[in-house]
């Protein structure tokens, strides 16, 4: 059990009292969890997630994933890109992750886009854009100001279109060993959104636009012979877990297996 569970467990203990019930409204632990998260050991990711209130932990198992890919950074001078912020129309609300993030990254930048302003939640190493995040001229603009990004994550509209065009504009601006992360992928199946349950090989879904990249780590080997494409030529790993999804930028020029090569096919 990790701390954040420790910490949750005593809390439901406490709630189940009368004075718990009594004392320890909604508003009070909110309160409490951030004036205490700046106190929280700033390498426990779940921690820092369940102190922040971001939904990345508790609703979502995403921060265990977060914690093996980001780990290897935490103490690098990066910039980190979120799209979508949270908070809905309010520019005071929302922002957690940022917070959380810019906890983690000691020594990191942090930026949010959302399509509302979000304006109130900046602050010392936050910083948030206006903007649709399928549009590429602002997105362009975006990149412009931050300079080098190296960890974009994609926690905006959730709609396919949208994260495909995103993807496709942003991980070229991404700099050399950076990391793109899609969140909330269970919208490919979901046809309000663009998804599909029934053409899982579409490639007009995040799931089935993600699994052809799988495809292009190995264009080297493919018979006959294909010229790469700029993401055949720079994933080079795509790990997927319950509705998310990382991609790592790099080189990826590894010769091609030779055993058993069989010639063009007739």
């Amino acid at each position: 059990m990790d701390v954040a569970q420790t910490i949750v467990k005593f809390g439901q203990q406490v709630l189940g009292t009368e004075f718990g019930r009594k004392i320890l409204t909604e508003d009070v632990i909110v309160s409490w969890k951030r004036r205490l998260a700046p106190f929280c050991f700033s390498a426990d990711l779940s921690l820092l997630a369940y102190m922040h209130e971001t939904d990345k932990y508790g609703y979502h198992s995403y921060i265990k994933y977060y914690q093996k890919h980001f780990a290897p950074l935490r103490s690098k001078k990066i910039n980190l890109l979120e799209i979508g912020v949270g908070g809905y129309e309010s520019p005071t609300s929302g922002g957690s992750s940022l917070r959380m993030w810019k906890q983690y990254f000691a020594n990191g930048n942090i930026f949010g886009i959302d399509i509302n302003d979000k304006s109130g939640i900046d602050e010392s190493r936050i910083k948030t854009f206006r903007g649709d995040q399928s549009d590429t001229n602002f997105l362009h603009e975006v990149a412009q100001k931050i300079g080098s990004i190296d960890i974009i994550i994609d926690d905006g509209s959730h709609i396919n279109s949208h994260v495909i065009a995103s993807f496709e504009f942003l991980f070229p601006l991404l700099a050399d060993n950076g990391i793109y992360v899609v969140e909330d992928v269970q919208t490919s199946y979901w046809h309000n959104f663009g998804g599909s349950s029934k053409d899982l090989s579409t490639k007009e879904t995040m799931v089935g636009y993600f699994k052809n990249l799988v495809d292009g780590l190995n264009y080297q080997d493919m018979v006959p012979s294909r010229k790469p494409s700029y993401f055949d030529e720079r994933v080079v790993e795509v790990c997927f877990y319950h509705n998310l999804i990382f991609i790592q930028k790099g080189l990826n020029d590894d010769p091609p297996g030779t055993f058993g090569r069989p010639g063009p096919e007739s």
